[in-house]
């Protein structure tokens, strides 16, 4: 099982490509789609969770996405996990400091700090470079020192440069290539990433989707009871002149 050793950004600041600011991409979720964030919850536990933690997410609030407790503790659990914990981690935090240089930050609002937008661009913009430490860097987070650990299944990107000459002076623009394919289509890794920061969105906010629903109830019964008030007051005032 592989983890993701460093997902989130630890400095604060633009992010920027070469040239400008990097543009991020629209992320496709949909908190309502309980599928996705079933699968994402999945890619999670098996990628990431090896070495971040979410001890503010508890395994028992997937049940809140149509999972039954016997579900959790067979597909998204390790062993001697209680199914009420939280998505804690064994590793401590001098052995994490010593063996990375710096502890794995806790990705249980993740979604909320960065946005999901950032998080989708930053886990599909990892590409081949031979002079960093990994050997990867990204557009999102330039000089990242995460290495791309999901690249068996996005495949190696690489980044070209074109130099073009325009009226105020030269200009370069940066695209990247997929220069060796992985496991999955790009089709298929933009939808497991969709899946991923869906879950990390649902992660950080479990409730948002219930109280967007209550949220409608409330307004309904308001519409309601001020349709029955001003029926009153005119039974009221209907003989006051």
């Amino acid at each position: 099982m592989k983890s993701l050793l460093l997902l989130v950004l630890l400095w604060p600041g633009a992010l920027l490509a070469a040239g400008g600011e990097a543009h991020l991409d629209r992320a496709p979720i949909d908190i309502r789609d309980a599928a996705s964030i079933q699968r994402g919850a999945k890619v999670f536990v098996n990628y990431c969770l090896n070495c971040h933690s979410a001890q503010y997410m508890r395994y028992n609030r997937l049940t809140d996405l149509g999972l039954t407790e016997q579900q959790i503790r067979d597909n998204l659990m390790f062993v001697g996990d209680k199914v009420g914990e939280t998505m804690s981690i064994p590793m401590k935090k001098a052995e994490a400091s010593e063996w990375f240089g710096v502890v794995p930050p806790d990705l249980s609002v993740i979604a909320r700090s960065r946005g999901p937008d950032w998080l989708y661009t930053y886990l599909r913009t990892y590409y081949r470079d031979s002079e960093t430490a990994t050997g990867w860097n990204n557009l999102a987070f330039p000089n990242v020192g995460m290495p791309h650990v999901l690249w068996e299944l996005q495949g190696q990107q690489v980044l070209k440069v074109e130099e073009h000459e325009g009226p105020h002076g030269k200009t370069h623009t940066s695209t990247l290539v997929l220069e060796a394919p992985g496991t999955l289509s790009p089709r298929e890794y933009d939808r497991l990433v969709a899946d991923l920061v869906n879950y990390l969105v649902f992660m950080g906010e479990p409730m948002r989707a219930q109280r967007a629903h209550i949220g409608y109830a409330v307004l309904i019964a308001l519409g309601v009871l001020f349709v029955l008030s001003y029926l009153l007051k005119k039974e009221y005032w209907k003989d006051v002149h």
